[in-house]
């Protein structure tokens, strides 16, 4: 009778851990900004489930650099391996709605889509490093999604992998 009731104290231990290993705290103000970022990933066929368990929280801070010469609205937190652990938002990006989905995409195309640099200084795109304008970016939105979608290294390193495919399917007479 041991027997049994060890291994279930085994196995309930085991699902424990691995279950709130998984867990991820979301911010509820970033959540429907992170829905729909995640729609989009679909639409485009980027997988995002394993690095979103990787995360420990998406959130508003308070810690960010703030200054009247300049502020950092998001961030990808790293721990002492470089690994990304949290994505942060600052709390300024909360004062306009727009600002804060421009903010949280950016910092969402970071991690999930895997653009590790930006792809310039300010020149009106969600990956740029400022953004003079985060209204003309909000006013341009669909245009804006289909950029930081279509040119991320995510959907490149997908539409590369798929022409290899093909081609090696074309290549083997299939």
């Amino acid at each position: 009778m041991k027997k049994p009731l060890i291994v279930l104290f085994i196995l309930a231990t085991t699902f424990s851990f691995t279950t709130s290993a998984q867990e991820v705290s979301i911010d509820g103000r970033l959540k429907p900004h992170l829905d729909a970022f995640f729609e989009l990933c679909k639409t485009y066929n980027i997988e995002y489930n394993d690095k979103l368990f990787a995360l420990k929280k998406i959130a508003v801070v308070e810690t960010l650099q703030t200054s009247s010469k300049g502020s950092t609205l998001g961030m990808l937190q790293r721990d002492e391996d470089r690994n990304v652990e949290n994505i942060a938002i600052n709390w300024i990006a909360m004062l306009d709605p727009e600002i804060l989905k421009v903010v949280a995409f950016h910092e969402f195309g970071h991690y999930f889509l895997e653009y590790d640099h930006h792809v310039c200084d300010d020149c009106g795109i969600i990956m740029s490093v400022v953004n003079t304008s985060y209204f003309d970016i909000a006013n341009d939105w669909e245009n804006q999604i289909k950029i930081l979608f279509e040119k991320s290294p995510a959907y490149l390193k997908n539409q590369n992998s798929m022409n290899t495919t093909v081609a090696q399917q074309n290549y083997s007479g299939n």
